[in-house]
């Protein structure tokens, strides 16, 4: 006999639902989310569950990882993909995960990528450190925003990165404005220490695999982003076209046409949001040093926006990092930014 194990993971407790061929609940309860009484439970059907499936949240990993370890099948469900059951008024967890394993049963589950344990570590450090970036930009612009407001100065992100208390002081005559100048500075620096040594850290643990190492002749990216671009993909070949690849990136409208018409919007948040922002990071790095670039940019903008027109050159620089990975070919701006 064939059985099918849904499981609705959540911050404390974990729902398990097991179904038979017949859709006929076998085993029902919740429990605390402690490996080991989840899998002691499990072992009494463990020969007769063909997968288990779990609903993705925040803290799958050890989840997971504890049940493949123990010889499971496991699906980690696309929940922004997956539909709803509305045929009840009424529905709660275990509603929910026997759905999971209802729609497991019928092969219609929609699933998520499983990324390999080994290399999912230095992965989140990069995510890390994406996220010390937003915050230090953020200070930088706090800082520019506090000249411009008092003094009418602008400073470049690189001067203010470069900046000592003794210079911050010269530049306003006024203690309170200088402390708040200050303590973007001493912010500034203090993530930018966490940066570094994440950076040496990351390039010290990992190596872009060889599908991927020709990415480092796409503009406006080094290795760093190199390596996001590689950990937040996977692998290459699970994306069967160029425009799966961008719209995964998050580098493609979110919208429904019918008849040339917008018809609305889908789910904007699918796709992996990391990649969008190492594709902006990218395009604004080549923005600033390829001409070919800045003059696609500038022409797009002048028809739309400074923000779309950012979005369209990291749509250009991830379908050509797709190309380059998957063809092994070198990257041409010219191909690109025609």
């Amino acid at each position: 006999m064939k059985l099918y194990c849904g499981i609705d993971l959540h911050s404390n407790n974990s729902v398990v639902v097991i179904l038979d061929e017949a859709d006929k609940v076998i085993y029902q309860k919740k429990l605390n989310n402690d490996l080991f009484s989840i899998l002691q439970q499990l072992s009494v059907y463990k020969n007769e569950i063909t997968a288990v499936a779990i609903e993705s949240t925040f803290n799958w990993y050890w989840l997971v990882d504890g049940l493949m370890d123990a010889g499971y099948t496991v699906k980690l469900v696309n929940t922004a993909a997956v539909q709803t059951y509305n045929g009840l008024k009424y529905t709660d967890d275990k509603d929910n995960a026997r759905w999971l394993a209802h729609l497991l049963r019928l092969g219609i589950l929609p699933t998520g990528y499983i990324y390999p344990k080994e290399e999912r570590a230095v992965r989140d450090l990069l995510r890390k450190r994406s996220q010390l970036v937003r915050q230090s930009s953020t200070n930088i612009l706090s800082l520019q925003n506090i000249l411009a407001r008092n003094t009418a100065q602008s400073l470049s992100s690189y001067r203010v990165k470069k900046l000592d208390d003794d210079q911050a002081e010269k530049l306003i005559n006024d203690p309170n404005i200088t402390l708040s100048l200050k303590s973007n500075l001493n912010v500034i620096r203090c993530l930018q220490g966490a940066i570094n040594d994440i950076e040496a850290a990351a390039l010290k643990q990992a190596r872009l695999r060889t599908e991927f190492k020709k990415i480092l002749s796409v503009t406006g990216i080094g290795e760093i982003l190199g390596l996001t671009i590689m950990l937040e993909s996977g692998d290459i070949n699970r994306f069967a076209k160029v425009g799966n690849f961008s719209s995964y990136c998050r580098c493609v409208k979110s919208e429904r046409l019918s008849n040339g018409k917008k018809k609305g919007e889908n789910n904007r948040k699918n796709g992996n949001k990391y990649l969008a922002w190492a594709f902006i990071e990218a395009a604004n790095f080549a923005m600033r040093y390829n001409d070919q670039v800045k003059s696609f940019y500038q022409k797009k903008k002048s028809k739309t926006n400074s923000i779309i027109a950012t979005k369209a050159v990291a749509n250009k620089l991830a379908r050509a990092c797709y190309h380059v990975s998957k063809d092994q070919v070198t990257f041409d701006v010219n191909k690109a930014f025609a």
